[in-house]
C-alpha cells in the first residue's frame, strides 16, 4: 500500500515545531528580560527562521533527489536557546555522490544565507559600551542567560564572527564592550550549529559533504577527527586557564575556562556512540564521480568549518 504523505510523519513533525516555537519564544522572553512572551520574537523568529532554512535545505535536495526522507523533527528543550535544533531521517539510499553532495551541503548552506544576515543586522544593533567585559552576552534570569557569579556568559569568536564585528562596526575599541541583543544572539547562534554540524565525521553535515568529495577514504578521516576531539578539548581549556591566570582572573572565570573544553568531549562521546558498529563506516554510493562544480561546492562547504571554528563556545565570567 503506498504511504500516505500526510501520514508520513508530518503530525508528529508540525507538533514538535510547534512547541519548539514556544519554547523558543520563552528564550527570547527570558533574553529580553519581558513580562511578555510575545516580546521574545527578537531572538525567537530569527533563530526558527535559520533552523527551518537549513532542515528544509536538507528536506528540498532530497526529494529532488528523488531521495526517501523523513520530515525535519525539532527538539523542544528549555535551555539557553529553548531548543536542541532538529533531526531527520534519510529513509533512502543516496545512490549517487552528486546528490550526497546536494543533499548534505544544502542543510549549512541554507541556514548560513540566512544566519549571516541576522547577525549582521543584531551587530548594527547592539550597543558597544564600557558596561560589559568585552564580546559578552548581557546577563538574564530563568530560560536566559545563566546566573553566574562573574555576572555575565562569554559567547565564543570564529574568524567569521570577528570578521563581521571589524567590518559592520570597526572593532571594538580597548576598555568597550559589545553588548549582543537577542537578534544577534540568534544569528550567532547559527554560525554555532552549522559550525557543529559541519565537523567532517560520521554522517554529520560535513561527513556526508567530506564523503562525497573524499568517499571511502573519508571513513578514515573521520575517525581521525573523532580521536582528536579530547586533545582539542584539552587544548582549548588549558590555553584560556593559561590566559585567565596571567591577566588576573577570579575563581569564576578560572572556573568557566577549565570547562570551555567540554563541548567538545560531549561530541567525542556523542559520535563514538553514532560510530559503533556497523555505523562505523558512511553508506556508500554507486559511483565514484563528483562533477566538477559540486566538487568546488564540497570544497567551499568544507572551508567554513575553520572560519566558523569557536574553541570554546559559552562560558561563565
Amino acid at each position: 500500500m503506498r504511504r500516505k504523505p500526510w501520514l508520513d510523519g508530518w503530525p508528529l513533525s508540525i507538533g514538535l515545531m510547534a512547541v519548539t516555537w514556544y519554547s523558543v519564544f520563552l528564550a527570547g522572553q527570558s533574553y529580553e528580560g519581558a513580562s511578555s512572551l510575545w516580546a521574545g520574537w527578537t531572538f525567537a523568529l530569527p533563530l526558527m527562521a535559520i533552523l527551518t532554512a537549513h532542515e528544509f535545505g536538507h528536506y528540498i535536495a532530497a526529494r529532488l533527489h528523488g531521495v526517501d526522507i523523513s520530515p525535519p523533527y525539532f527538539i523542544p528543550f528549555p535551555n539557553f536557546f529553548g531548543t536542541m535544533g532538529a533531526v531527520i531521517s534519510m529513509r533512502g539510499r543516496i545512490k549517487s555522490r552528486d546528490a550526497l553532495l546536494d543533499i548534505g551541503a544544502a542543510g549549512p548552506l541554507a541556514g548560513m544565507a540566512v544566519a549571516i544576515p541576522v547577525l549582521a543586522v543584531g551587530i548594527l544593533q547592539s550597543p558597544i559600551d564600557t558596561a560589559l567585559p568585552r564580546g559578552t552576552l548581557a546577563p538574564a534570569t530563568g530560560l536566559g542567560l545563566p546566573e553566574v557569579v562573574g555576572g555575565y556568559t562569554q559567547e565564543g569568536h570564529s574568524l567569521l564572527y570577528d570578521a563581521l564585528i571589524l567590518v559592520l562596526r570597526g572593532g571594538i575599541p580597548d576598555g568597550q564592550d559589545i553588548h549582543l541583543t537577542s537578534t544577534a544572539l540568534a544569528g550567532w547562534a547559527g554560525l554555532l550549529v552549522t559550525m557543529i554540524n559541519l565537523i567532517p565525521a560520521g554522517q554529520l553535515d560535513g561527513g556526508h559533504v567530506a564523503y562525497a568529495l573524499f568517499g571511502p577514504a573519508q571513513d578514515r578521516y573521520g575517525q581521525r577527527v573523532v580521536r582528536a576531539l579530547p586533545f582539542l578539548a584539552l587544548l582549548c581549556s588549558g590555553v584560556l586557564v593559561l590566559r585567565g591566570e596571567l591577566l588576573g582572573h577570579g575563581p569564576a572565570s578560572l572556573m568557566g575556562n577549565a570547562l570551555a573544553g567540554l563541548p567538545w568531549l560531549i561530541w567525542w562521546g556523542l559520535l563514538r556512540l553514532m560510530l559503533r558498529g556497523d555505523q562505523a563506516n558512511h553508506p556508500p554510493t554507486d559511483d565514484a564521480v563528483l562533477s566538477p562544480t559540486r566538487r568546488k561546492v564540497a570544497w567551499f562547504t568544507l572551508l567554513l568549518f575553520p572560519l566558523l571554528f569557536m574553541p570554546a563556545w559559552l562560558r561563565p565570567q
